[in-house]
């Protein structure tokens, strides 16, 4: 399992999760056009098997339109720091690896 955050997420994430989910990457670690499109972090999730982490609701969008993969994870946090981020996302890997193995979900909602 590793993570793609989107470009609404600090890239300090990484350092705060990879100790618990290595090779989890930023999206403006890999693409030369910034901001780069939805579609192109989507594609580029998808073809990497990444688990896409985002506040945008234009990937709940995507994943409603194509399926899945990617499986996407809608933070629905609010405005909230990195440090607040990464202390809900490890609080609950547990839960994230039961959605990353599931067969049936493609979006994970968590507030």
């Amino acid at each position: 399992m590793k993570f793609i955050f989107d470009e609404n997420i600090s890239y300090r994430i990484i350092k705060k999760i990879t100790h618990k989910v290595p090779n989890s990457i930023h999206a403006n670690s890999i693409f030369l056009n910034r901001p780069a499109k939805d579609i192109e972090i989507w594609e580029y999730a998808k073809r990497n098997n990444y688990l896409l982490v985002t506040f945008d609701e234009d990937f709940q969008d995507l994943a409603n339109l194509y399926g899945f993969p990617p499986k996407v994870i809608l933070l629905r946090t609010g405005n909230s720091s990195t440090e607040f981020i990464s202390e809900i996302i490890l609080n609950k890997l547990s839960d994230i690896l039961q959605f990353y193995e599931s067969e049936i979900h493609g979006l994970l909602e968590i507030f």
